[in-house]
């Protein structure tokens, strides 16, 4: 009860805002905690809805194996994409940062990599903006069929991403986070779109549906943990994904790898570092010998589960937080 209350003056907000603007709030195989709401992103039917129809409803997975001791809880078949929105907790810092799970673009980790850095998030003052984005295959994903990766017929995940930081953005004096310190953060998958939206923001990837859609989806700062397609259609050895174009206009950006990754290898961040150094764009990297692929924010004896303190600490000397 005690979230509830302090959640509840942004969630009415959040609940009127989309309401009087005519959006859908939906009901879902996977619901948010009690008192937080979650709200359909688009005008009725999301763009691009039938290039790729799940193959069947959304559900929602327990998953066997463990990490750090417990289970993961995975969303699959995704259509209807919907934001859930987390007050800060105590000191409200102004900043606002979308979170986008990983799942390989097949399903998403929504607690492991979703509703547990939200935690972290809103007790460190900054609104979390939990991005539940539509799968399978919105973004480059992995078929064992034909053991390659195949690229969507439209980019429904990115989509869905520069639409949330718009509404975000346009929403901001509403729910009270300053337009300046919108910042996305992902994992694996969700660390490809990451670069995906830092790179792709000048102009959206679907016709505009209202006023959310002519502000800036361009993220403050971006943090990508363990990303993953950052090589791909590439013809030399340590080359990026020409499909990422990085600029000097990319924001100041934060990457995080461990060297034993076995499913997204270290070279998926050093390219990316590399083409942001050249850029000219603020960055930075910590790599570690070990801690493998899909951690999230749970700690165990290695070091590099400690590493949302260095978010932290680098969102400080960005000027996003007080130091």
């Amino acid at each position: 009860m005690e979230g509830m209350t302090a959640m509840k003056p942004l969630f009415f907000v959040v609940f009127v805002v989309f309401t009087l603007n005519g959006l859908n709030a939906q009901t879902p195989t996977w619901q948010p905690s009690p008192g937080h709401v979650q709200v359909a992103i688009w005008r009725g039917s999301p763009p691009d809805a039938g290039a790729e129809a799940p193959p069947g409803p959304e559900t929602v997975d327990v998953s066997k194996s463990l990490i750090a001791g417990k289970p993961v809880t995975g969303v699959s078949n995704v259509s209807w994409p919907t934001m859930t929105v987390y007050s800060p907790k105590g000191k409200n810092t102004g900043v606002a940062v979308v979170v986008f799970p990983g799942g390989g673009y097949t399903d998403l980790a929504i607690d492991l990599e979703g509703t547990e850095v939200c935690d972290w998030l809103t007790l460190r003052g900054i609104a979390c903006v939990l991005l539940k984005y539509r799968v399978p295959d919105s973004g480059p994903a992995w078929h064992n069929d034909c053991e390659c990766n195949i690229h969507p017929k439209a980019p429904t995940a990115l989509e869905d991403a520069q639409r949330t930081v718009g509404l975000v953005r346009f929403h901001a004096a509403e729910w009270h986070v300053d337009p300046r310190k919108i910042g996305v953060l992902g994992f694996s998958a969700g660390g490809h779109m990451v670069a995906d939206i830092s790179t792709h923001f000048d102009k959206r990837a679907y016709a505009p549906v209202d006023a959310a859609d002519k502000v800036s989806c361009r993220p403050d700062f971006a943090a990508a943990i363990y990303p993953g397609h950052m090589t791909e259609n590439t013809t030399k050895e340590f080359e990026l994904n020409p499909e990422i174009p990085v600029t000097a206009r990319t924001p100041p950006t934060f990457l995080l790898q461990a060297e034993n990754d076995k499913v997204d290898g270290v070279k998926q961040s050093l390219v990316y570092y590399i083409a942001l150094k050249n850029a000219g764009v603020p960055v930075e990297m910590h790599l570690y010998a070990q801690g493998g692929h899909a951690f999230g924010l749970r700690r165990t004896k290695l070091p590099i589960t400690e590493w949302p303190g260095l978010v932290e600490k680098w969102l400080g000397t960005i000027g996003m937080i007080s130091e």
